[in-house]
């Protein structure tokens, strides 16, 4: 089953125009939504789950019409947003089960149970079913959203910046959950975190200011820049010409000193040296030429 997004466009009061004409297709599997701040993700992720309405587009999830069938998709969907609350000295089971109650998961209190225990053991939950949800770590919060987000058997998966504040060996053990999901259904992992799209997603697409800048494997992302992506350290009076003269993609401080990687097609000299691109060279080379293309306009 494959989800199928085709001329999505949604404009807020004021003039914004979040989704600029979005069209993709998205495979069974993680998929990465990747974009700054402010991009336009989150505002795809809640149309996609039934929260907010398109001004124009559709969006198709095999045969069910995922903008006009809401009901049937809130079936077979399961969301974790950004940010979600817990009730207070709530305990992880008590929860659980009250979220599956309201979704009509299992027909028998008994039957009930068994899915909630079954969830909370598959994120690693279980030894502390019995403790409220608003005593846990960041971490186990996200592992809990992952529980509930999976009552039912979803078909459609969507994660809003999961990982944003989370410690290594959290984030860590977030990817493996995800990776397992992703096997036998569609997962839409929303973030800004390059390193989160380059673990987990076999495709993604790049969006910036509501417009598709980029869709496909993030191999294929990388490849385009090869032979393109030149660095080199310097001092940062040096930097200050560079960026005057160059097409800086990004720096950052090595040791004290700017490290600078430009876009180049050809050779830039000055002892600059020809690098292997990464998917974070990609992400800042579309957002760029992006900005350009809209101040431009």
């Amino acid at each position: 089953m494959q989800l199928v997004i085709k001329n999505l466009s949604k404009t807020y009061p004021g003039g914004v125009r979040a989704l600029d004409n979005i069209s993709m297709t998205i495979p069974t599997g993680m998929f990465g939504l990747l974009g700054p701040n402010g991009a336009g993700k989150s505002t795809l992720m809640r149309t996609l789950a039934t929260l907010q309405n398109a001004d124009s587009g559709s969006a198709m999830l095999g045969d069910l019409d995922l903008l006009h069938e809401k009901t049937k998709v809130r079936e077979i969907l399961g969301y974790l947003p950004q940010e979600f609350g817990v009730y207070p000295r709530t305990s992880a089971t008590t929860l659980l089960t009250h979220l599956a109650t309201l979704k009509g998961v299992g027909a028998t209190s008994a039957q009930r149970k068994e899915i909630v225990y079954a969830l909370l053991n598959r994120v690693n939950l279980f030894d502390v079913r019995n403790k409220s949800v608003a005593t846990f770590s960041g971490g186990m919060r996200q592992r809990f959203g992952i529980a509930q987000a999976l009552l039912g058997d979803p078909k459609l998966l969507i994660v809003d910046e999961p990982t944003a504040g989370l410690d290594p060996g959290e984030r860590n053990r977030f990817y493996n959950l995800l990776s397992e999901v992703g096997e036998s259904v569609v997962v839409i992992l929303s973030t800004h975190i390059v390193e989160d799209v380059k673990e987990l997603c076999t495709n993604m697409s790049i969006i910036h200011r509501g417009r598709l800048l980029f869709a496909g494997a993030p191999s294929q992302a990388e490849a385009s820049l090869d032979g393109k992506i030149w660095s080199k350290s310097m001092s940062k009076d040096d930097l200050k010409r560079c960026q005057a003269e160059m097409d800086v993609i990004s720096t950052k401080l090595i040791e004290g000193r700017p490290s600078v990687r430009v876009y180049s097609t050809q050779d830039p000299m000055n002892g600059f040296r020809s690098v292997e691109p990464n998917l974070e060279d990609m992400f800042f080379y579309q957002i760029k030429q992006n900005s350009r293309t809209g101040a431009a306009a």
